[in-house]
């Protein structure tokens, strides 16, 4: 069946992905600006998920729905029923267009792979439905797929083209555990797939700003790691936790989540141990207890030189606590508990410079922002007004889908600081301090 929406595409000619999600995100901006809702103008669509919708199949969520209706003019039931509009027919087609299809270039050659990688999608999204009275080797399969491309690619792209992917994935995986249809084996290996597709809708939740929603999340991906007989996926879990309350200003709890996840993890030598210790470390900075900053920071050093990468590791991405995330936050922790020797400074802008290739596999725009408020805050220590700008810009400069609450919270810390001190009636000062007020966005809920 030929949807309403996908004759509408096919008429206007968005087919290619980069063309749609143009217009999708232009008309998102337009409604959020005549509903007065600045939520909506963030909102985006993935390509994985376009494809759905071209197709016909997965509905979008109450916000895209919205924004389809201002794009379209129809309803979502009115949209994935079938075509009731005409569409032009060939002869209208203009020569130019039709010489431009004379000889495969580049953008045929590109449009082709996009069609292939549609109708992979579309088969795929097939044998799932023809496996649904069991759950067959290439739907799971097919979700190991999903889960291990989001885990890498999740601190690298705005959070608006993975989340609809993220969100299906979860519903996906419940779906066949409630089934009852699944052996014990494949049960495991479902809760596995749960348990961390929860754990990055709680990193989701954290990112909109809703440590509510991202805490709920959490603890279904406690339950399905536990479920999953996963120590390490556990262990990742209660990091999580302790990174939701340290960003929410609760560090008692960050730093009870940091202790339990380390006990719990006794034993493992993948690079989820040397997170617990850099979480706890961050926590007591936000204590301010000092000694304990010292300590948890020497022991994530031991504990690098006995890793050995595991399953978790192999993931990458948001699973993965690397070397140069390391660094970051002991200069982040030191920054806080209000260290700021030349030597910090120094340090400080040696993460920013590790954070500047974004061909690394390990880099993150999320952490690549933070290593450059820590430096900011390192400057601004020896009343280096001028390199506190210098190291905010890039911050500052980022689009509306990249500045996430973390982000945002580290910018305001700089904010705050200058608003102390001798340098708080400085001319700089409060130009610095405007523009991160002006930064700032209102939170987003996490899709229920």
């Amino acid at each position: 069946m030929r949807t309403l929406l996908r004759a509408l595409v096919d008429q206007r000619e968005w087919q290619t992905y980069d063309v749609f999600r143009l217009h999708f995100e232009r008309a998102a901006s337009e409604l959020a600006e005549i509903e007065n809702n600045p939520g909506l103008a963030n909102l985006s669509v993935s390509d994985s998920t376009y494809q759905r919708w071209y197709y016909g199949s997965g509905r979008p969520h109450p916000g895209s729905r919205r924004v389809l209706r201002h794009l379209f003019g129809y309803s979502v039931d009115e949209l994935w029923a079938a075509e009731s509009v005409p569409v032009c027919p060939a002869d209208e087609v203009s020569a130019s267009h039709t010489e431009h299809w004379a000889g495969p270039g580049t953008d045929d050659l590109n449009e082709m792979g996009r069609s292939a990688a549609m109708a992979a999608r579309r088969a795929m999204a097939f044998a799932m439905g023809a496996e649904r009275g069991e759950v067959g080797p290439e739907t799971l399969g097919f979700l190991q797929d999903q889960v291990r491309r989001i885990a890498e690619t999740y601190v690298r792209v705005p959070l608006g083209t993975i989340l609809d992917d993220l969100v299906d994935v979860q519903d996906e995986t419940f779906r066949l555990l409630e089934s009852g249809r699944t052996k014990p084996s494949q049960a495991r290996d479902l809760y596995l797939l749960a348990a961390l597709a929860s754990g990055m809708l709680a990193k989701a939740g954290h990112d909109l700003g809703d440590p509510s929603s991202a805490m709920m999340q959490a603890r279904t991906a406690a339950v399905c790691a536990d479920k999953a007989e996963h120590k390490g996926m556990g262990t990742w879990v209660r990091g999580l936790q302790s990174l939701i309350s340290y960003w929410a200003e609760r560090p008692e709890d960050a730093l009870h989540y940091a202790r339990q996840g380390a006990a719990m993890g006794e034993g493992l030598r993948g690079s989820v141990s040397v997170w617990l210790a850099g979480l706890e470390a961050r926590a007591a900075a936000l204590l301010g207890d000092e000694d304990i900053v010292r300590a948890a920071s020497e022991r994530a050093s031991d504990l690098r030189d006995q890793v050995i990468p595991d399953d978790l590791d192999a993931l990458g991405g948001l699973l993965v606590f690397p070397q140069i995330r390391q660094d970051y936050y002991v200069v982040e922790a030191e920054v806080l508990i209000g260290d700021g020797d030349s030597q910090l400074t120094e340090r400080a802008e040696r993460v920013v410079h590790g954070y500047s290739d974004i061909s690394d596999p390990h880099w993150a725009f999320s952490d690549a922002a933070g290593a450059q408020t820590s430096l900011a805050l390192a400057r601004l220590h020896h009343g280096d007004l001028e390199g506190t700008a210098e190291a905010m810009r890039p911050v500052l400069d980022l689009p509306a889908n990249r500045r996430n609450a973390g982000i945002i919270y580290s910018a305001e810390r700089v904010r705050e600081a200058l608003l102390r001190g001798p340098v708080r009636n400085a001319l700089a000062a409060r130009e610095i301090r405007e523009e991160i007020a002006m930064f700032r966005r209102p939170t987003l809920a996490l899709p229920r």
